[in-house]
């Protein structure tokens, strides 16, 4: 622990709580993050057509990443790793639309996915301490736009959920087809599997769910209200026969997370670079929650401590790509229990980590997880994509259009390249293959977009100005 100055009490951010205290604490907000950090591997994974035991092992190394890099944020390493607060890590749903399209790319696919984490980490860490400079260039009007632009794109992946898969699965060759002499391909007809109307119902049944938990539940039932709604659909999911979990009993009680279990990282630079300007925008909205969070409990925060927290995001990131997961961020979630509860001690969420450290190395919690059915997930993921998507439009909210029209053609055009790939996937044909991943990325399109009309508008904040704004713009999500 580190020690007050002389002449201060020490700071609730440093109080040891009582064991059992720390243990229920802790617990609740790996409840309040759980569903959101299982997601994106589940995400990724099924996008990637792994089977269910690598989806499973996905499940697991991101559980324990999430402790380890929690563990390091929170108690902090040396002097340049950890800001000391109650801040709980896990996978940004940011960096899911860009890896979605390394998924689809025959030339990266998963092991590129890591390599490009991987080298984001390194990047993220190298330029943790100047993105307090760099704060000018990502203003409200631009941060807004690209996290709108986000949850919209992950719209598409809970919808697909919701159908059952992807619109290509709505029409399949029809069996009953008998070729002639002549041969001949096999009409298509509609897939009765897509879009099964018992599926959407037990969708709607989660989301219906949720939305009561939401409105009904008191404090912290009403902060898992999402994992609730997963648990009733999952349940109703298993009474009607739609799911098991004889995997689960079959699964080992014990199991190391090992590195680079499904080979060796492959690096592509594109990739990279998509990456890494995805963790420069989540490196923002990282250090403006650590900025609402230091007032939130009441401990002044400097330079030095949000490089210590940012760099553990390129930290946590670069450890997640050895251990085969993806890029990690502050949950903001978590950063709204500590407002909602008014326990400041940072010992709750070590206590966090090491409850997911331990859920990370039994697989049988993994494997329950992957038997989640995506039609239940589809229920779900509307609400946590949807939340991202508002998010944005928050952010957005606050942005000055009556003295500055010109924010309104930032946002405009930002929004409308973001949408490129989503309204007209083959858009780029014509364009070069090398430059795939960035032209299907409309995250990075979104970006580029923003940042160079912010720039030819309104030229470059004040770091003061960009700092406080970004504080603002915090608190308004917690």
């Amino acid at each position: 622990m580190v020690a007050p100055p002389p002449g201060e009490p020490p700071s609730p951010v440093d109080e040891v709580l009582p064991t059992g205290k720390l243990f229920t604490l802790g617990l609740q907000h790996v409840l309040a993050m759980y569903a959101g950090a299982i997601a994106v591997p589940l995400i990724v994974g099924r996008a990637l057509k792994l089977p269910p035991e690598q989806v499973a092992a996905l499940i697991s190394a991101d559980l324990f990443c999430c402790g380890l890099v929690t563990l390091i944020q929170s108690l902090g390493i040396g002097k340049y790793f950890g800001i000391r607060l109650p801040v709980m890590m896990g996978v940004t749903f940011a960096a899911v639309s860009p890896m979605l399209a390394m998924a689809n790319s025959p030339a990266l696919g998963i092991t590129g996915i890591f390599g490009a984490v991987i080298g984001a980490g390194v990047v993220s860490m190298l330029i943790a301490p100047f993105i307090g400079r760099m704060l000018g260039l990502f203003p409200p009007v631009v941060t807004g736009s690209i996290i709108a632009v986000i949850g919209v794109s992950l719209m598409r992946v809970g919808v697909n959920w919701a159908m059952g898969g992807p619109p290509s699965m709505a029409k399949i060759p029809d069996p009953a087809f008998v070729a002639g002499a002549a041969g001949g391909a096999a009409p298509m007809i509609a897939n009765p599997a897509y879009g099964a109307l018992d599926n959407m119902g037990i969708a709607l049944f989660v989301l219906v769910v949720i939305l009561l938990v939401a409105k009904y539940g008191r404090g912290f039932l009403a902060n898992i209200a999402v994992l609730t709604g997963i648990i009733a659909g999952t349940a109703l999911a298993f009474a009607l026969g739609k799911t098991d979990f004889g995997k689960v009993a079959s699964a080992k009680a014990f199991a190391i997370v090992t590195p680079f279990q499904f080979g060796m990282p492959t690096f592509d630079a594109v990739a990279i670079l998509t990456m890494s300007l995805v963790m420069i925008v989540v490196m923002i909205e990282s250090l403006g929650m650590f900025l609402a969070l230091g007032e939130m409990t009441g401990k002044r925060i400097g330079q030095n401590d949000i490089s210590r927290g940012l760099r553990v995001d390129g930290l946590g990131t670069l450890i997640g790509g050895i251990f085969n997961t993806f890029p990690y961020t502050s949950f903001s979630q978590n950063v709204g229990l500590v407002g909602v509860t008014g326990v400041r001690s940072r010992w709750v969420c070590v206590a966090a980590g090491a409850i997911l450290l331990v859920m990370g190395v039994l697989p049988k919690i993994a494997q329950a997880a992957e038997a989640v059915p995506a039609f239940v997930l589809g229920g779900a993921g509307l609400v946590m994509f949807g939340m991202v998507a508002a998010t944005g439009i928050r952010i957005l909210a606050g942005v000055d259009y009556k003295s500055n029209r010109n924010n309104l053609f930032i946002v405009a055009l930002a929004i409308g390249f973001g949408m490129l790939p989503l309204a007209a996937e083959q858009y780029a044909q014509h364009m070069p293959k090398a430059l795939s991943p960035l032209l299907h990325s409309g995250i990075l399109l979104a970006a580029i977009a923003a940042v160079l009309l912010n720039l030819f508008f309104n030229g470059i904040e004040s770091p003061d100005d960009a700092r406080a704004k970004a504080r603002d713009s915090s608190h308004g999500s917690e």
